[in-house]
């Protein structure tokens, strides 16, 4: 007997080669997939200029593949989780820079170069106890 998949299941198709990166940024993780294509981006199965909505974080994400002038040569397939869109692009641009560094290891002294293979630890510093914030202290009253 022959198998039928339910009504509007998507079929799922495996990449034969595909490069893979994970990127972080303050307390967002990114999971990127490089795929043999054209130079199409979908972040979390959402079109790339719909989920980063300003033209800085757009140029932030492409930096690494316009360095490498691999921007036409891939397929991007990124899933996000966590923090904001700042700390999100961030994160996705590092694992861009580490899929193409997965892909050809010659790129990663460009990608080095120009920064991109570095991890930004900033992140938010704790709140201490018997202070308004990680620093800001309360009032002082002399009486």
């Amino acid at each position: 007997m022959r198998r039928r998949s339910r009504p509007g299941a998507r079929s799922r198709k495996v990449a034969a080669v595909q490069y893979y990166g994970t990127g972080r940024r303050k307390t967002s993780t990114a999971r990127v997939f490089l795929r043999p294509g054209t130079g199409a981006i979908r972040v979390n199965q959402r079109n790339f200029d719909a989920f980063f909505t300003t033209e800085a974080l757009r140029t932030q994400i492409r930096q690494p593949l316009l360095i490498t002038e691999t921007a036409d040569k891939f397929d991007i397939l990124a899933t996000v989780a966590g923090g904001g869109v700042s700390g999100q692009a961030g994160a996705v641009r590092l694992g861009i820079a580490r899929a193409l560094v997965e892909y050809n290891l010659e790129l990663r002294k460009r990608l080095k170069d120009e920064g991109l293979l570095t991890r930004d630890a900033r992140a938010k510093e704790r709140k201490k106890y018997g202070m308004a914030g990680a620093r800001k202290r309360f009032q002082f009253s002399k009486r």
